[in-house]
């Protein structure tokens, strides 16, 4: 399965003046990106279901870079696009099928004749994600989600469907012994830079709480807002930004979110001018002293999708956000995982009483002397709140730092750098 590529994309969708068949004066909506045609056409009848006839009958599935799209062509203006994109975005969540957003309107290419007037019955809405039950009887008779992952192994390449079935009998294999709880869900997503291929999936579009892990996007806006002219990046603001990364600072996550305008203003810069990349992030509020914020949230793919544009410096500060991503720190990929010396790791932790999560690139040499790196994203939300609050976030990240030894050894093994 090939990733969207971030470049390509962006260059037909970012909101910024001078794109497509009116220039960005004229905007449509969009409601998905994805790898899989199939996955597109299946969410365009969805969100036709829903929306109705008459904006089902403007519905497209677009074709971009080896990625499909589903967007409204309504071409109207920017103000107009956001009202639509967010009265939408409403109905869209109460049915579990995400939300909206404004696109600058392109000369889109049509997936297939079928797809410019496709009604919405011609492809079946995907099933809702399943919430992990309360109850172990409960959890027998109802398909898990990584098991529901399983099914879409089939026609991936070798490496693509063994890393994932692995995931996901190990996933499994943990849930039986107890290590994941019923009302936990889980995200995962594993990119190999080097081949260019998405290596694993499981419930990648599932948007979970952020916690933390939103810290590099809010250092992605501040340095938009950089590039553009409206804000310095000064030695004041090298030193939030280097606490917020780093030590993982509220403070200084709050102090650049009001530099450059607050939650909404954030997310609308991250939207406008990144919604290809990031299509599922969502910032409703700072970060509280006590660090309980909840209602940020973004899906694994968004993750996997800004590192990727970031390994390839297609981001503003893309440089300056790596090196504050390759500090010394504690994280849940490195950290307490047998990995050789010399691997390099970029990486941000996300961690409160309903998540532990941590995303990155792993970076290592082989014995031919080159670099092979790859993205690791990996979150556990949990329903209710831990009750021994670091008793479980140390299991749950041992967790993940269990799953990044086994990436790690199967990505060596494709490129020779380390034994299965």
């Amino acid at each position: 399965m090939r990733h969207l590529g971030p470049l390509a994309i962006l260059a037909g969708l970012l909101l910024v003046p001078g794109l497509g068949r009116a220039a960005a004066s004229r905007y449509d909506v969009s409601y998905l990106w994805h790898a899989s045609l199939a996955q597109a056409q299946a969410r365009r009848a969805a969100v036709a279901k829903v929306l109705g006839p008459r904006v089902a009958g403007e519905l497209r599935v677009i074709s971009a870079d080896g990625g499909y799209g589903v967007v409204y062509l309504r071409e109207g203006d920017v103000r107009g696009a956001r009202v639509t994109a967010n009265a939408h975005s409403r109905l869209l969540r109460r049915k579990k099928l995400g939300k909206a957003w404004p696109v600058a309107s392109q000369a889109w290419v049509f997936a297939s004749d079928s797809d410019t007037g496709q009604s919405a019955a011609a492809a079946p809405a995907p099933a809702a994600e399943p919430r992990q039950p309360r109850s172990a009887p409960a959890a027998k008779a109802r398909q898990t989600a990584e098991q529901a992952a399983e099914q879409a192994a089939a026609g991936q390449s070798a490496e693509h469907r063994e890393l994932e079935e692995m995931l996901i009998d190990r996933v499994n294999m943990m849930r039986r012994q107890g290590r994941l709880a019923p009302d936990e869900r889980t995200a995962w997503s594993v990119y190999d830079f080097t081949t260019g291929e998405t290596l694993a999936e499981i419930n990648a579009d599932l948007e979970l709480q952020s916690a933390s892990l939103v810290k590099p996007f809010l250092a992605l806006a501040y340095m938009s807002e950089v590039a553009k002219g409206h804000l310095s990046y000064d030695r004041q603001a090298r030193r939030e930004m280097t606490k917020m990364i780093q030590v993982s600072d509220n403070n200084a996550a709050d102090w650049v979110m009001r530099k450059v305008g607050g939650p909404a203003a954030a997310a609308r810069i991250l939207h406008e001018q990144f919604g290809a990349i990031l299509p599922g992030v969502e910032i409703e509020e700072y970060i509280p002293r006590s660090g309980r914020t909840y209602r940020n949230r973004a899906s694994a793919r968004d993750y996997s999708r800004f590192l990727l544009a970031l390994w390839r410096g297609e981001l503003p500060g893309s440089d300056e956000i790596k090196r504050l991503m390759a500090l010394p720190k504690r994280d849940r990929l490195r950290t307490g995982v047998p990995l050789p010396r010399g691997i390099q790791v970029y990486s941000k932790t996300g961690s409160t009483s309903h998540l532990c999560g941590d995303m990155g690139v792993i970076t290592a040499r082989g014995p031919d002397g080159k670099q092979y790196s790859y993205a690791l994203v990996g979150i556990i939300e949990k329903q209710s709140p831990a009750r021994h609050y670091l008793t479980w976030l140390r299991s749950r990240g041992n967790v993940i730092r269990y799953v990044s030894y086994l990436v790690y050894r199967q990505v060596g093994a494709i490129h020779g750098f380390a034994a299965r």
